[in-house]
């Protein structure tokens, strides 16, 4: 017996051994799946148990096999085939490799190897594996829906203002020319990257739905989001510390700690992951359940063929984005470190938390991650001085009030100082289109307490009203501890 045999009756059916009584249709189909993921090798004449039962074979018989396993598929593949005798019974090896050119079909349907089975791909499935075979993404390909007027270049300018943060020699272009060398416009149309990362007015096609469940029935809060990528990233945080814990924990130093309910760090990792990866053809939208004790964060979109979510937790792959495009946007202005380290930092953020472990499965046509929260472990603790303290200051400090109010407090504080800003301006840059209810509310609340003021005190509606820092507020922006 060969070591290949040997081992491949050792362990049993997995993702790239299947066992054959005899040799049919559903050989072939399984030699297709392998192909179309990491390649393998079916042993004919073996039970579903690893019980030798050995075939009956003439001299043309192995060859007739291989005929019908080029005839019947498209990109055709020729295993390599082996016969073996194993006490008195012979066994014949089918073996391909992962094919260079994807998808491979058997009679017009499409497979893939998940474990120890093949499971046929979507139609999504097999346009997004033809697009990985040459080196590209969905998210490359012209839209043909959109035009260039459908694109901000005020958030061209945004990008290439954070882009140039990261880089030693700056971006110096102008934006539309910056989007053609980024390849984000081609033969003079805008890419679905181009649209999605740029878009000036709100489109269905990025939707995000976001709940606040108190049971998986009754909704407390919800929200959709329907703008570009980057300001999704920030509106799903904006949603999530909205209805989450922060605690105060008292240390003795003259800084106190805070701690959320969750690592935002790994929430953020979360979230950009199902951003770059999501399957944006697909009539589905990304769903975030915020629960009393865990969130849930689905996307449209499978793992790609051959990756498990084994292998996933376990690093055991080369990280492929499912929008290339995308995902180079978003690493050029240091959303993403690197490709393929997300899970590892989301696990070690978890652990290091004291928190379980995310959940991490594939349901119907998409990913789910699940995150756990220990109930009762984090308690909102406030400083008896509290009581003393102005709204903002409970706010920022204890976070007693609401997390997101916080910490915007102190973006539109740091915003404001040495400048004089427009609602609209603050909006901008916090990322939205135009000023949100709690960025109304937020406002009205610094006037009140006495950070902020207005330039037209007497004109408070005034279409060239804009707000500055007080004396109050600049003393408070000296004692926020430096990032």
């Amino acid at each position: 017996m060969n070591a290949k045999m040997k081992k491949a009756l050792a362990s049993g059916e997995s993702e790239t051994v299947e066992f054959k009584t005899s040799f049919d249709k559903n050989t072939i189909e399984t030699l297709v799946a392998f192909a179309n993921t990491r390649g393998g090798d079916v042993l004919i004449g073996v039970s579903d148990r690893g019980e030798l039962k050995g075939i009956q074979i003439s001299k043309e018989t192995v060859q007739n096999w291989i005929n019908e396993v080029k005839q019947y598929t498209s990109q055709a593949i020729i295993p390599d085939a082996e016969t073996i005798k194993i006490k008195g019974k012979d066994i014949v090896i089918f073996s391909v490799q992962e094919s260079p050119i994807k998808p491979v079909a058997c009679k017009g349907r499409y497979y893939k190897r998940i474990k120890n089975s093949n499971h046929q791909l979507t139609a999504s499935e097999v346009a997004d594996m033809h697009l990985r075979t040459f080196n590209t993404s969905w998210d490359f390909h012209i839209d043909e829906f959109h035009t260039k007027k459908d694109i901000s270049l005020r958030k061209v300018k945004a990008f290439i203002q954070r882009a140039n943060a990261h880089r030693e020699v700056p971006i110096q272009d102008e934006p539309m020319t910056v989007l053609q060398k980024l390849e984000f416009i081609r033969d003079n149309k805008i890419t679905y990257a181009c649209f999605l990362l740029f878009m000036a007015e709100e489109s269905s096609l990025s939707t995000i739905e976001l709940g606040r469940f108190q049971t998986p029935i009754i909704i407390k809060d919800d929200s959709r989001l329907k703008t570009d990528l980057f300001a999704e990233v920030e509106g799903v945080m904006e949603f999530v510390r909205k209805h989450i814990n922060k605690a105060i924990i008292v240390t003795g130093r003259p800084q106190h700690e805070e701690r959320w309910d969750y690592p935002l760090d790994a929430i953020r990792e979360i979230v950009i992951n199902s951003i770059i990866h999501r399957d944006y053809s697909s009539s589905q939208d990304s769903v975030v359940k915020v629960y009393d004790d865990k969130i849930e964060f689905f996307n449209p979109g499978g793992l790609p063929a051959g990756l498990t979510v084994e292998r996933l937790l376990k690093g055991n792959y080369i990280s492929d984005a499912r929008n290339k495009k995308v995902a180079d946007a978003f690493k050029a202005v240091g959303l993403i470190e690197k490709y393929g380290s997300g899970i590892k930092r989301i696990l070690r953020e978890f652990r290091n938390y004291g928190l379980p472990d995310p959940e991490f499965r594939e349901i119907g046509r998409g990913f789910m991650v699940t995150v756990f929260k220990k109930t009762g472990e984090v308690t909102p603790q406030v400083t008896p001085q509290v009581g003393t303290k102005s709204r903002l200051e409970s706010g920022v400090e204890s976070g007693v009030e609401s997390g997101v109010e916080s910490e915007m407090a102190i973006q539109l504080l740091s915003f404001l100082n040495k400048n004089l800003l427009s609602k609209k301006e603050l909006a901008h840059k916090l990322g939205k289109a135009k000023p949100s209810r709690y960025l109304n509310d937020l406002m009205s609340r610094l006037i009140t307490d006495g950070f902020v003021e207005y330039t037209i005190p007497d004109k408070p509606n005034s279409r060239l009203q804009k707000y500055r820092l007080t004396v109050k507020g600049k003393e408070h922006i000296k004692k926020l501890p430096k990032k």
